[in-house]
């Protein structure tokens, strides 16, 4: 399986709970002429399907009967994708794709791309969802009008918020925070019965570290009146704020559609929005006086947009890529780690260089194709896009940020702003027909694996008698 036949990465907290799968009527046991095969939902209900001859089924027979069953519009087919997803590996199936005998390939798949103990390998088992699709254009969804396809796509836009799989800056979380409790509590009413519901269900509107709450006497108080932490505050701010769309009520019934749009709305501000997650790690830069380094855990986002590179365990991006940006390869051999090179432009003490960051991973081979496929997908579509016209929503369809612009996020300190003082990279420039490393740098590709030329904005770094060459 290359990285066009799938998607695969690291799931988030949100999947690693045991679940019933595919798996469980196909791979570890017989199978019935007719088997109930249970589909996960983003909000974790299950949709069961009886289905024939499952060995043979494939995902798009599987995909349709969830449509059926969800009685979904044909934008469904274009939105959503079925996906095998498990503690250690998730994969974006293609229509093609036949649910039971990859569930059956499940350990040899995690022996490929995860670094998974033996036990865990034998005891993990994958369930069957229904995702958004990674090759749907954001831009799209804005075209969407059925509220049970946009709900669809707001609950898993929600879970990857609330299991900080998408970093978000605390105000951008109050925000979208702000909006579930539209969703679920109803329009602001101001008094301390609308606090008291928020607070009791902080978790469901803000991700867990904006969550902290004491321990003890006094946080048995603060039920009693005691003032709101940062957080909730916040959120409680942003909650009384939401406007409701013209012409709406708040009478049991009334459509959420436009809240629904506007969470995506917000959210498509995020980069790494619709993305596929995949685990690896970097060098952490030299320190000390004895220059130890060392690794640190990273997911490596792929999107339509480009590629992020996030810290996992500070929630914060390291490097932000789209891909006119960068160069890209892998390596692997039976010998050496598999490893994904990214190179982009950058500067050394404020001279130009070429920069190489080296992601390892034994999802690299993915992760390559995946950005091949991407790009491929960008230029089959770049002259289609001129002729769209996608439409900003109009007031009656719901509460929109101020600026249409959809701003990038990018304020300083930002937790999606890149910060390569964190990442070790190999630096180069060219000089004549040689290619020397500057304390750290470089200058023409390695890679031929980039955007045609005169696309990107990745250009060649010529070399400076400032240079310091190592």
């Amino acid at each position: 399986m290359d990285g066009t036949e799938g998607n695969a990465g690291q799931p988030g907290p949100a999947e690693r709970s045991h679940r019933s799968s595919v798996s469980s009527v196909g791979a570890r046991v017989s199978v019935a002429a007719a088997a109930d095969v249970l589909v996960y939902l983003a909000d974790d209900t299950v949709v069961p399907l009886a289905v024939e001859n499952l060995p043979s089924v494939n995902a798009h027979e599987l995909h349709r009967a969830v449509r059926e069953v969800l009685q979904l519009p044909d934008i469904a087919l274009e939105a959503f994708a079925l996906w095998l997803v498990s503690p250690l590996l998730e994969v974006q199936l293609k229509p093609k794709h036949q649910p039971y005998k990859l569930g059956r390939q499940w350990p040899d798949l995690l022996l490929r791309f995860t670094d998974a103990p033996d036990d865990d390998v034998a005891t993990d088992e994958p369930s069957l969802q229904f995702r958004r699709n990674v090759f749907f254009p954001k831009r799209r969804e804005l075209q969407i009008h059925d509220e049970e396809v946009l709900r669809l796509l707001y609950e898993e836009a929600k879970g990857n918020v609330l299991a900080a799989r998408y970093p978000c800056d605390a105000e951008d979380c109050e925000a979208l925070g702000a909006l579930v409790c539209r969703v679920q509590l109803g329009p602001y009413q101001p008094g301390q019965p609308t606090a008291c519901a928020v607070r009791e269900k902080l978790d469901s509107f803000l991700p867990a570290h904006l969550c902290k709450r004491g321990h003890g006497l006094f946080a048995a108080l603060r039920g009693r009146g005691a003032k709101a932490g940062p957080g909730e505050q916040g959120l409680l701010n942003a909650y009384c704020q939401v406007k409701e769309a013209i012409g709406s009520d708040s009478e049991h019934g009334a459509s959420l559609s436009p809240h629904y749009r506007a969470y995506l709305l917000k959210s498509h501000e995020l980069p790494f929005y619709g993305c596929a997650f995949f685990h690896g790690e970097v060098d952490k830069p030299a320190q000390g006086f004895l220059h130890r380094g060392g690794r640190k855990p990273v997911v490596v986002a792929i999107s339509l947009e480009g590629v992020h590179v996030i810290d996992s365990r500070e929630k914060h991006v390291l490097l932000g890529l789209r891909f006119q940006e960068l160069s890209w390869d892998h390596t692997s051999s039976s010998e050496e780690e598999s490893v994904l090179w990214l190179e982009f432009d950058g500067d050394n003490e404020g001279t130009p260089v070429n920069r190489l960051l080296k992601i390892y991973s034994k999802q690299a081979e993915l992760m390559s194709g995946l950005i091949e496929y991407c790009i491929e997908l960008n230029q089959t579509s770049e002259f289609a896009a001129p002729q769209e016209t996608v439409s900003s929503p109009p007031s009656a369809a719901g509460p929109l940020p101020p600026s249409a612009q959809r701003p990038r996020l990018r304020r300083e300190d930002s937790v999606v702003c890149s910060r390569l003082q964190h990442l070790s990279t190999i630096d180069y420039v060219e000089e004549g027909e040689q290619i020397k490393r500057v304390k750290p740098k470089r200058t023409t590709s390695f890679f031929s694996r980039q955007l045609s030329m005169g696309q990107g904005t990745y250009t060649v770094v010529q070399p400076t008698d400032s240079l310091e060459q190592g």
